[in-house]
């Protein structure tokens, strides 16, 4: 990109780190002592935007870098925002819902002075929700004394929440992968889509792609998959899911492994799951023309290029699932005007900015030939990069 080094110098880590220890009172009122962070990557743009997520393998490194993730996202769609990311160790399936109350307000309390609308802006993420978001945002409000939607996003339509915000994630994706199929020559009516990953993201991609006409063939959750060549039955599935998206306990006789779900045969491949999906070893057997990210890293550096070499399209998480940090954005707006839209408004302009963000990203890869991941960071990272250098920072 032509930057010097001192430029690189600054943004390989974030800017600040805070790690925290929450004490929450159990429901057998024992005390348990729960570790969280929260990462502000760069804020030479404007304030951190990111979400929290609830999962026992959180760690430091992991925020770190979903905080750079994040940088790269909102460059990439033009957001004046930089990357921030937040996470606590645990795991909120085997906690109540009083645990999780006093777990979110506790986290909230101990980051307080380095978040709020104009400094950092958290957000939903992994086994977190508008729930967790209501109770965050509260919590806030009664530390500051004044009502403070603007601090959090994702909440409740009834608590300054957005039209649209719960499915945004999906529809962003859905938005990226029409895009994709035009070059790749898919008809999205009548191809065959694997989702490994049924959560929030998984669950509205599929009811989307249903809906558009396409045959869902696969679907994954933590403890399995699922997979019919004739495509799934994805109104059913969705009737039997649960909270955290899990469905195929309930057909343990057709049940695959997630791994064997990877490599089956389809036309668009969707990592909606967790990191580190797409690796070397799995890479070659990947029989899809196209695969669009929609979690965090599914695919490993090495499965992008041999991905690439196959001729398979590969389009990268921080592009396909900005759909969740733009109406956020949306959602930020509108707290602080005071004004808000209609679903269809929000679904116009999420469609607007994703199109030009998916052909900004393309257009640079075939000029540059170089990989569609490559490129999104090149368009991603030109935006902060350009803040830290008028702000006189390098």
């Amino acid at each position: 990109m032509g930057y010097k080094d001192d430029v690189y110098d600054l943004l390989k880590e974030p800017l600040r780190l805070l790690t925290v220890r929450i004490p929450v009172r159990m429901d057998d009122d024992s005390i348990k002592v729960f570790t969280g962070y929260r990462a502000q990557h760069n804020d030479a743009v404007g304030p951190t935007k990111g979400g929290v997520r609830f999962h026992p393998d959180v760690t430091e490194e992991e925020v770190k870098a979903l905080s750079m993730w994040m940088s790269i996202k909102c460059g990439i769609t033009g957001l004046p925002y930089g990357g921030g990311k937040g996470g606590i160790q645990c795991d909120p399936r085997s906690m109540s819902f009083r645990e999780l109350e006093r777990l979110s307000r506790g986290y909230v309390r101990a980051i307080s002075q380095l978040v709020g609308p104009t400094k950092d802006i958290p957000a939903p993420d992994v086994f977190t929700n508008s729930q967790v978001m209501a109770w965050m945002m509260d919590e806030y409000s009664r530390i500051r004394e004044f009502d403070s939607p603007g601090f959090i996003t994702g909440k409740p339509l009834v608590l300054g929440g957005s039209a649209g915000r719960e499915s945004s994630t999906a529809l962003g994706v859905t938005i990226v992968m029409k895009e994709a199929a035009k070059i790749a020559g898919i008809e999205i009516p009548g191809s065959r889509i694997i989702i490994q990953g049924f959560g929030n993201a998984g669950s509205f991609l599929a009811q989307f792609l249903h809906e558009a006409g396409a045959k869902v063939v696969g679907i994954s959750d933590a403890y399995g998959a699922l997979y019919d060549p004739e495509g799934l039955d994805i109104p059913a599935l969705l009737d039997k899911r649960d909270s955290f998206g899990t469905v195929t306990p309930y057909f343990k006789s057709q049940q695959i492994t997630n791994k064997e779900l990877l490599v089956q045969e389809c036309d668009i491949l969707v990592p909606a799951a967790i990191e580190n999906q797409l690796t070397e070893e799995n890479a070659p057997d990947i029989k899809a023309r196209i695969v669009v990210e929609a979690a965090n890293g599914p695919t490993t550096l090495k499965a992008t290029e041999i991905l690439t070499n196959c001729g398979i399209l590969l389009v990268p998480d921080v592009l396909a699932s900005a759909g969740g940090v733009v109406v956020s954005y949306f959602e930020w707006v509108q707290n602080n005007q005071g004004y808000y839209w209609s679903e269809e408004e929000v679904q116009d302009k999420l469609e607007k900015i994703l199109t030009t963000s998916f052909h900004n990203v393309y257009r640079t890869s075939t000029d540059k030939k170089v990989d569609m991941r490559l490129a999104a960071y090149i368009v991603g990272l030109k935006r902060v990069a350009e803040a830290i250098k008028w702000r006189g920072w390098v």
